[in-house]
């Protein structure tokens, strides 16, 4: 998925949603802070999003631009329409979302992406191969940093055994990688 296509995609799901605002949380999230990110991380044909201001319209996002909708099969990605709910996610996440809007491309609507850490830590708690190759590269590619990622697992509502597995894979991953 490219920034663009992130723009349309926010575009569209506003418009079903009759909502201003997406929350955006899945792996594309990337493309709120790095617009041309590594195209590894970029692999993925869809975007987790919820409406913002009206979630209870979620599933109609779903409905119509989801997987195997007409606008999947048109754009060759789709909007999975999902509850933020459905991930783990740092205390105070929605408090550093990052803005998406382009008078071009959005036509007045945001997405408010999850900043890259709090990404890498909903990630992680995932605890999918997936997600650890996709916060390797985060790490690799040092778009993330380990100690501000190690702050945000501590953030994560899950138990004190679950923190400590996650910190530890954090911290031998980044040494292996060579990255602080």
């Amino acid at each position: 998925m490219t920034r663009i296509q992130l723009e349309h995609a926010i575009r569209a799901a506003c418009d079903i949603a009759k909502d201003t605002d997406l929350l955006i949380f899945g792996s594309q999230a990337i493309l709120g802070t790095y617009p041309n990110p590594p195209e590894t991380l970029t692999t993925s044909i869809e975007v987790d999003v919820q409406p913002k201001n009206k979630p209870e319209n979620t599933d109609m996002v779903d409905g119509s631009l989801g997987e195997l909708s007409l606008f999947h099969k048109t754009h060759g990605f789709y909007v999975h329409g999902v509850s933020i709910e459905s991930a783990t996610l740092p205390a105070g996440w929605n408090e550093r979302t990052v803005p998406v809007s382009d008078p071009k491309w959005t036509d007045g609507h945001t997405g408010h992406c999850l900043e890259v850490h709090d990404l890498a830590a909903s990630k992680l708690a995932a605890n999918r191969e997936k997600d650890r190759l996709f916060v390797s590269t985060l790490l690799r590619e040092r778009l993330i940093d380990c100690r501000h990622l190690l702050s945000r697992v501590d953030e994560l509502p899950i138990d004190s055994p679950q923190k400590m597995r996650l910190g530890e894979w954090v911290r031998m991953t980044a040494e292996d990688l060579g990255v602080n």
